[in-house]
């Protein structure tokens, strides 16, 4: 999983760079795809069976949650709208639909990641192939009040990936997500019956750390510095917002010189309230240690993802009423909470031969009807409002209902950049850590490192322009 993780996140915002000038041979695309299904469409707010007769095709990536979610949602759209969905969901779904693809008879709706290792929907985004699915977001939800827009969270259609040509439209819409957070042990809190209060703002979480320390425990572990990735984009849009993370991100030294030294100094003071056996154990064979200190109450909390849980479900040594917590990182300023996500995309082709139908069908998915479905098929969570609600298993319940509460969803990544020798910006941002843990290097001098880095490649990215 991890692995996947750190793959994903260089590529989450490939394309965050990209140019994004008028394109001809599209727009003519689009306005014949509109004129083309202007004559047959007809709205579902009008007809239930407003698509009758016609067929969409799909094709989907059969990946972790299986197929029978899909085939539920499929079942109940085409009995609602009277249309065919002619669908296939295949392990190697690159390798299937590409032949198509290059014939110019790809399907009308595809879902495939960003960041898989066949880069389909990559090239896909090069080659201008996806369609501005902008209008979705002002459809109403087949069946509901509410818009697509009004359904789903707030953030997940505004970052590098579901924009990836920067030009404010929506081209990929936001499916499955997983959130990252704060993991800790209910029971030594409050609300679990313990002595602690949760903190809910960064001075809060660091005069936790003096307190917890008279108790001879420590406020913060890691599994390993990898794990700071989603730690870090959390903090920065605590610190400064969606602009900042895209300055950032964008390797803009000048940020990361001046508006990022909260980010760095803070890290810094959490490091004083670290667990002295975490650094020794940071490493891919020794991380599960690092977690069981969380869950033998030898530190408070840690960054992790949903699938710690099932990874640390036969740990050994755990402390007596343990049960799993989890929460957003603490507000920097304003009050304002953020919790990173990871999550899927599906978007629709630009050559769709139905994209009246295929928008339908993608409007439908944000519906609690596709919602329920997904869940209980597959266990599969879709990013839309009061979702928790819909959730009967106890630990999923818990890992989804963190964005109530006004705490907001962080999104995004790396921008895209040409290779630089000898620099690599994630291992100067997040396994210098290390050494700034066991006092080998100084929060500064980490903090100039990444500038230097940073700025290395923004001036890469300039020469390659």
């Amino acid at each position: 999983m991890k692995k996947w993780k750190t793959t994903l996140v260089a590529l989450l915002a490939v394309f965050a760079l990209t140019s994004c000038g008028n394109n001809k041979a599209n727009d003519s695309s689009n306005n014949a795809a509109s004129n083309k299904s202007s004559e047959t469409e007809k709205s579902s707010d009008n007809s239930e069976k407003a698509f009758e007769g016609k067929t969409l095709t799909l094709a989907g990536l059969d990946g972790g949650y299986g197929t029978k979610g899909w085939k539920k949602v499929i079942a109940n759209f085409e009995k609602k709208t009277g249309a065919k969905v002619e669908a296939k969901f295949e392990k190697n779904i690159h390798e299937v639909i590409r032949p198509e693809i290059q014939a110019g008879n790809a399907p009308d709706v595809i879902y495939n990641n960003i960041g898989q290792e066949s880069g389909l929907t990559e090239t896909m985004i090069k080659e201008k192939m996806l369609m501005d699915i902008s209008d979705v977001l002002d459809k109403k939800v087949p069946g509901e009040e509410k818009t697509v827009g009004e359904k789903i969270i707030p953030g997940f259609t505004d970052t590098a990936v579901t924009n990836p040509y920067g030009d404010g439209k929506t081209y990929l819409a936001p499916l499955f997500y997983s959130p990252t957070g704060l993991w800790y042990n209910k029971a030594m809190f409050k609300d679990g019956g313990g002595k602690y209060e949760l903190p809910k703002t960064m001075d809060e979480f660091l005069a936790l750390g003096e307190e917890a320390k008279k108790d001879k425990i420590s406020l913060f572990t890691y599994p390993t510095t990898g794990y700071f990735d989603t730690f870090s984009f959390a903090m920065f849009y605590n610190i400064g917002g969606n602009e900042l993370f895209d300055k950032l991100m964008n390797y803009d030294a000048k940020a990361w010189e001046n508006e990022a030294t909260p980010y760095f100094e803070t890290v810094g003071k959490i490091l004083e309230y670290l667990n002295p056996n975490t650094v020794a154990q940071a490493n891919n064979e020794s991380f599960t240690q690092n977690q069981l200190q969380v869950m033998k109450n030898e530190a408070l909390f840690m960054p992790n993802g949903t699938w710690v849980v099932e990874e640390m479900k036969d740990a050994k040594g755990v402390a007596d009423g343990f049960e799993w917590g989890f929460m957003p990182l603490p507000s920097m300023k304003d009050g304002e909470r953020y919790a990173y996500s990871w999550f899927e995309q599906i978007f629709i082709t630009q050559t769709a031969k139905e994209p009246e139908l295929a928008k339908e069908f993608l409007a439908y998915l944000y519906s609690d009807e596709a919602a329920k479905a997904f869940i209980e098929n597959g266990g599969a969570v879709q990013p839309i409002n009061d979702v928790e609600n819909m959730i009967t298993d106890e630990n999923q319940k818990l890992f989804y209902s963190i964005y109530g509460d006004d705490v907001k969803a962080a999104l995004g990544g790396w921008a895209a950049a040409p290779a630089v020798e000898g620099v690599d910006m994630s291992k100067e941002l997040f396994d210098a850590i290390n050494s700034v843990a066991n006092k080998d290097k100084s929060v500064k001098d980490w903090q100039k490192d990444v500038v230097s880095a940073a700025q290395k490649i923004s001036e890469a990215v300039k020469a390659e322009k």
